[in-house]
C-alpha cells in the first residue's frame, strides 16, 4: 500500500499544504531490492514517474517536461498560420521593402515572430496550475467532516465552504471528481479534466488551460501576436502600393507577388479578432478578473450578489503588477517525479490508474458560457 498522509497533520492554509504534500510524495524514493523470481534472480522493475499514470486528461512528452490538454483544439492550426504568414513576409516583401525603404523592417519583424513563437510554445507547453487531487485518506478525512451519512458512494447536493478574503465572505465549491474544496478562484476545467489554480479559461487556439501558471505567457502571446498581425499588414500594403505606382496596378503588383496576397488576407481576417481579445484581457488585468469571473459576473452584479471584487489592489497598476510580474508559483503536481515503489510495481503490474479516487458519475456542472471574443472558447466548470 502507498504511504497515506497522517490525519492529524496541521495543514495551513489546507489547499496550500495538502498540494504540496500530495506533490511531493514519492520525490527521490529509496530503490529497495525487488523480490526474488521463482528461479531466484530479482526481478527488476524501471521506476514509473508521476507523469505516465496522471488521472487527468493531458498528454505528455519528453519525459514529462511537456504538457498538453489531449484534445489539442486547433492549437495546430495557430502554429501553422503563424508560419506560414511570416515565412511569406520574410520571403516576398522583406526583399522588396529592404531595397526600397530600410533594412530594419526583416529585424523588427524577426523580433516581433521570434516573441510570438516562445510565448505560444511556454503558454501550450507549461502546467497552468493544475491541483493534485485528494488522496483516498484524504477525501475520506473530508467526507466524515461535511458528511455525517458516511456513505461514500452518495453524492449530496453541492457543497460550499465560506473563508474571509480581505475581509470579505468568499464560498468555496467541493469538487466532486478531485474531492477536495477548490482553494479561491479554482474551476475544474472539463476538458483537461483538473483543478486549476486562478482559472481564466480553456483556449482551444494554444491547446491548453489557461491559468495560474501561464497567464502572464498568454497574455504576452496575444498582446505581441496583435503587433506582429498589424506590422505584417502595414508592410504588406505598402509593398503592394509601391509595386502598383506608375499605372501598373493593383494586379501587377500581386502577380509579381502572390505571397503578398495570402498575407494580406490571413492579418486582415485575424487582426481585428486578436486586437479585441488583447483589449479584453488588458481590461481583465488592469481589474484583476479572471474570463471565468467575467462571464458569471462574480463581482460586478451580474449574478445578483453586487460584492465587490476582494482580489483588487483597487489600482490598474498594481493589479497589473500583481497578475504579471508576481513570482512564478512552483508546479503542484510533480509529474517528473518517481512513484514510491509499491505504487510503482501495482501500477506496472495492471497498467492500472493511478490510485486515486474515481469521479462520481452524475455530478452537476456549470454550463459552457461564450465569452465576449469568439476567438477563444471557454470550457465548462464544475
Amino acid at each position: 500500500m502507498p504511504r497515506r498522509s497522517e490525519p492529524g497533520q496541521s495543514r495551513t492554509p489546507a489547499w496550500t499544504a495538502a498540494s504540496m504534500s500530495r506533490s511531493n510524495r514519492g520525490r527521490d524514493p529509496r530503490r529497495r531490492r525487488s523480490p526474488p523470481t521463482r528461479d531466484g534472480r530479482e526481478e527488476r522493475r524501471r521506476p514509473r514517474r508521476r507523469w505516465e499514470v496522471f488521472p487527468g486528461k493531458n498528454r505528455f512528452c519528453c519525459g514529462g517536461r511537456v504538457i498538453m490538454a489531449r484534445q489539442s483544439g486547433v492549437f495546430p492550426l495557430t502554429l501553422g498560420l503563424i508560419l506560414l504568414t511570416c515565412g511569406l513576409f520574410f520571403i516576398f516583401d522583406c526583399p522588396f521593402l529592404v531595397q526600397h525603404l530600410t533594412s530594419c523592417i526583416p529585424a523588427i519583424g524577426g523580433v516581433l515572430f521570434l516573441f510570438v513563437l516562445l510565448t505560444l510554445l511556454r503558454t501550450s507547453f507549461s502546467d497552468p496550475g493544475i491541483l493534485p487531487r485528494a488522496t483516498p485518506d484524504e477525501a475520506a478525512e473530508v467526507e466524515k467532516q461535511i458528511d455525517g451519512s458516511g456513505n461514500a458512494s452518495y453524492r449530496p447536493p453541492p457543497r460550499t465552504l465560506e473563508v474571509a478574503i480581505n475581509q470579505q465572505p468568499v464560498k468555496l465549491k467541493y469538487c466532486f471528481t478531485c474531492r477536495m474544496f477548490r482553494p479561491p478562484r479554482t474551476s475544474h476545467c472539463s476538458l483537461c479534466d483538473n483543478c486549476v489554480e486562478r482559472f481564466d479559461h480553456h483556449c482551444p487556439w494554444v491547446g491548453n488551460c489557461v491559468g495560474k501558471r501561464n497567464y502572464r505567457f498568454f497574455y504576452a502571446f496575444i498582446v505581441s501576436l496583435s503587433f506582429l498581425t498589424a506590422f505584417i499588414f502595414g508592410c504588406v500594403a505598402t509593398h503592394l502600393a509601391l509595386r502598383a505606382q506608375g499605372g501598373r496596378g493593383l494586379v501587377f503588383a500581386l502577380q509579381e507577388s502572390p505571397g503578398s496576397a495570402v498575407e494580406l488576407a490571413i492579418c486582415f481576417f485575424s487582426v481585428w479578432s486578436i486586437l479585441g481579445l488583447s483589449g479584453f484581457h488588458t481590461y481583465l488585468v488592469a481589474s484583476n478578473v479572471t474570463t471565468n469571473e467575467d462571464i458569471k459576473g462574480s463581482w460586478s452584479g451580474k449574478s445578483g450578489e453586487g460584492v465587490a471584487n476582494p482580489y483588487s489592489h483597487r489600482s490598474a497598476v498594481l493589479n497589473c503588477c500583481a497578475t504579471l510580474c508576481g513570482p512564478m508559483p512552483p508546479s503542484l503536481i510533480d509529474r517528473r517525479g518517481f512513484l514510491p515503489q509499491d505504487e510503482s510495481v501495482q501500477a506496472g503490474d495492471g497498467d492500472t490508474q493511478p490510485p486515486a479516487a474515481a469521479p462520481t458519475p452524475g455530478g452537476p456542472s456549470e454550463p459552457t458560457c461564450p465569452g465576449r471574443s469568439n476567438t477563444v472558447a471557454h470550457s465548462s466548470v464544475e
